[in-house]
């Protein structure tokens, strides 16, 4: 599928869901919400809500996520304190920091798993504690999880794999049997199971070859970058493209390639990470996947603050944990970003700031911003 045409779909599937999520996780107890004591406050006007992210190598937890959700409690609940805590790639830590919130009284919890499956043992002792627990952005393979809140992650995959394949064949006239490294996300990480799945659909069907996969623990770029410059060692120019699942990895690819003196070649992403959407203008990645984050943070803000009061919403879909059991979710629509969208996208959206395009567009990419309209 041409960029063009699925840039056009995904902004508007995204719309349309965004518009059906918002108004399903209402908090005027109107149509989706029904009555539950599950993780009510005493005084829900003034309740605790824990946020606990995964990692700091994502630059977007600390620059999106956690503001985008404390300023939405705040909108909805203005005496309401959100709890927040960073696990900075440690499942060990996280879980500590679960059993701090707990103790300190929390209504809700909204978990970031690092480790989805390691997770599980959060949500059991807030079950005991009669706290329900929000899967934010990752599944966690528990059935006793309340809601989970993400983006459909096995499309996040296929967007990357089309658009990669897409570029090969149609304009670098890449030939069939050529070869592409694939650089999966971290091993702990559910999300990543999904992303690659989404991928695998698409490489294993495309005509081109997999020379080599890793998956990079904690999605750290340093381990990305050592092992995408061992492969450059080992291939050489047999490597005509590099799947990445997100901009972080990205970075250590295109670190790898350039003390190599390789390429550049291809390289796909995720997050519409500002030094990701550079490096795109740039010319050193091709594409990145872009998540409404704002949306993404707000459904799961609305949904704490209604468990808080005692509401619980119904979700528009349910998602199998690695388990097999079924949890309701909400789940928002990626779109594909290459130079030619970033205006109509991150920029539109003010992805950074009101001031989006000038944090972009600094001199190195003035050019390069001039050239694809972005102001």
């Amino acid at each position: 599928m041409k960029i063009a045409t699925l840039k056009r779909a995904t902004v508007a599937a995204a719309a349309v869901l965004i518009t059906a999520t918002a108004l399903a996780g209402c908090s005027n107890g109107s149509g989706s919400a029904t009555s539950s004591k599950s993780g009510s406050s005493s005084d829900a006007s003034k309740a605790k809500i824990g946020l606990l992210l995964p990692d700091a190598v994502t630059a977007r937890y600390e620059s999106a996520d956690k503001p985008f959700f404390e300023a939405k409690v705040k909108s909805l609940c203005p005496n309401c304190t959100v709890l927040y805590a960073n696990a900075t790639g440690d499942a060990s830590k996280q879980q500590q920091q679960a059993e701090s919130m707990l103790t300190q009284g929390v209504s809700v919890l909204v978990l970031d798993a690092f480790d989805g499956q390691a997770a599980a043992s959060i949500v059991s002792e807030a079950k005991a504690k009669n706290v329900p627990v929000i899967d934010y952005d990752r599944l966690v393979n528990s059935p006793d999880s309340a809601y989970y809140v993400s983006f459909d992650n096995q499309k996040v995959g296929q967007l990357q794999a089309t658009a990669l394949v897409d570029h090969l064949k149609n304009d670098l006239k890449v030939p069939a049997g050529s070869g592409i490294l694939q650089v999966d996300g971290s091993p702990t990480d559910n999300n990543a199971t999904q992303f690659k799945a989404g991928a695998d659909s698409v490489l294993k069907t495309s005509g081109y070859k997999i020379l080599a996969e890793y998956q990079v623990p904690g999605w750290d770029p340093t381990q990305a970058q050592n092992w995408v410059a061992g492969q450059i060692t080992k291939f050489g120019s047999q490597i005509k493209a590099i799947y990445d699942a997100n901009d972080g990895t990205a970075g250590g690819a295109i670190a790898a390639e350039e003390a190599a003196g390789f390429g550049p070649v291809p390289i796909t992403g995720q997050d519409a990470e500002l030094t990701g959407i550079q490096n795109i203008l740039a010319g050193k990645q091709y594409m990145t996947v872009y998540k409404a984050i704002k949306p993404e943070a707000d459904q799961a803000a609305t949904l704490a603050i209604d468990l808080a009061k005692g509401k619980k919403d119904t979700a528009p879909t349910t998602v199998k944990t690695a388990g097999g059991a079924s949890v309701p979710s909400f789940l928002l629509q990626p779109v594909a970003v290459t130079a030619n969208n970033i205006e109509s996208t991150v920029v539109k959206d003010q992805f950074y700031g009101a001031n989006s395009a000038a944090q972009i567009c600094t001199a190195n990419f003035a050019a390069a911003c001039a050239k694809y309209g972005i102001k």
